[in-house]
């Protein structure tokens, strides 16, 4: 019977785990999965390791995110030289589970990468550790297997998951109805990311922006996708005070991006997300200055979202830090709205991104390579 170690430590590595667990299973059901995640993972059938909590960290960790993640890896460090497994892989969160490879490749385990760092955004001196500790890395975006090759590591694309959780085509008079929404008017979709310190550091800014549309679209609906990871309370609390009419909907964004004419999104997997579904978005992010400047030395290429960097082009609008303000992201929003040459370039480029990416059943074939991998 297999014996497979999962770890991640990101709200978006818990849905892939989850997906990668129920495939795993699947394809054998006597299979032991024991890993580090979330619920999704949980409730997919993994067995999580008690008092060890996902790692959620973004931007420059304060003290508390350090002391939480060196206990972190200081339990699973010592689990792992403990216990043997047939594969340890390692789903995204490249703060920890670099670390920790290094701990398994001395304990001569077989370690898979899933979902791999994004060594070619942030520069190349994590390649030649990955090269050392990792025995395979399972890559979700087309260019990344030539781009590790390239580098000595052993590569497979296998295609991109969140193509196992979207639906072929959605329909938005549909979706609408299912949320409660009028069939008429404009619906403009916020999604703030799922973190709480990006939350509060992107959705007031939002917020402000509605009233600059909905003075120009008077018939307005707002949808909020409220993701998983965040509690009722941070969501509420800001929105308490911002004067809007928000619809709130949690853990249904691919249902939000469906039924919204325009999203206003954080630059994260979910714009990737939105550009499958096909709806015209603007991308926003501020960091801490601190991590802005950090990034600022680090980052290789031109652009913060999946969607441009998949394209090679600025073919959705990027606002980050000082340029996300209210006026700007209303300004390029009602020009989107305005143009339908522009959302049709949008859309097109969208489509081929989708295409670029392969057909749905990426979760399989990872979890085919590991059980091959397992067994040999």
């Amino acid at each position: 019977m297999p014996k497979i170690f999962l770890v991640t430590g990101e709200a978006s590595g818990d849905i892939h785990g989850a997906h990668l667990a129920l495939a795993l299973q699947e394809l054998n059901p006597a299979i032991e999965l024991i890993g580090v995640g979330g619920s999704r993972m949980l409730a997919a059938g993994v067995s999580l390791l008690p008092n060890v909590d996902r790692v959620d960290a973004m931007g420059v960790p304060g003290i508390r995110q350090l002391i939480k993640g060196w206990k972190t890896l200081r339990t699973l460090s010592r689990y792992i030289q403990q216990e043997r497994f047939d594969a340890i892989v390692l789903i995204d969160s490249p703060g920890l589970n670099l670390r920790l490879a290094k701990v398994a490749a001395k304990t001569s385990h077989n370690i898979i990468y899933y979902i791999a760092p994004q060594v070619w955004a942030w520069g190349s001196r994590r390649l030649k550790l990955i090269r050392n500790v990792v025995n395979h890395v399972l890559a979700i975006l087309p260019f990344e297997e030539a781009y590790f090759q390239k580098a000595g590591i052993a590569c497979t694309f296998v295609g991109h998951p969140l193509l196992d959780e979207l639906r072929s085509s959605y329909d938005k008079a549909h979706e609408r109805q299912r949320l409660g929404l009028e069939a008429k008017g404009l619906v403009i979709g916020l999604l703030p990311g799922s973190r709480v310190r990006e939350v509060h550091d992107v959705l007031p800014t939002l917020l402000k922006t509605i009233q600059p549309i909905r003075d120009r679209y008077p018939i307005l609906q707002v949808l909020l996708a409220q993701a998983h990871s965040l509690s009722d309370s941070v969501i509420h609390e800001l929105l308490e005070h911002s004067g809007q009419q928000v619809k709130v909907v949690k853990g249904q964004p691919n249902e939000v991006m469906a039924a919204s004419d325009l999203l206003l999104v954080a630059s994260g997997t979910a714009t990737l997300q939105a550009a499958l579904i096909g709806t015209p978005m603007v991308v926003v992010y501020r960091a801490s200055p601190l991590t802005y400047q950090i990034a600022k030395c680090l980052v290789r290429i031109p652009y913060i979202s999946l969607v441009n960097i998949l394209a090679g082009n600025e073919i959705v609008p990027e606002l980050i830090q000082n340029r996300m303000t209210p006026d700007r992201i209303a300004q390029e929003a009602l020009e989107i709205l305005r143009d339908a040459g522009r959302r049709d370039a949008m859309q097109q480029a969208f489509h081929a991104i989708r295409t670029s990416l392969g057909g749905p059943g990426a979760s399989k074939r990872a979890a085919e390579f590991i059980l091959a991998e397992a067994d040999s």
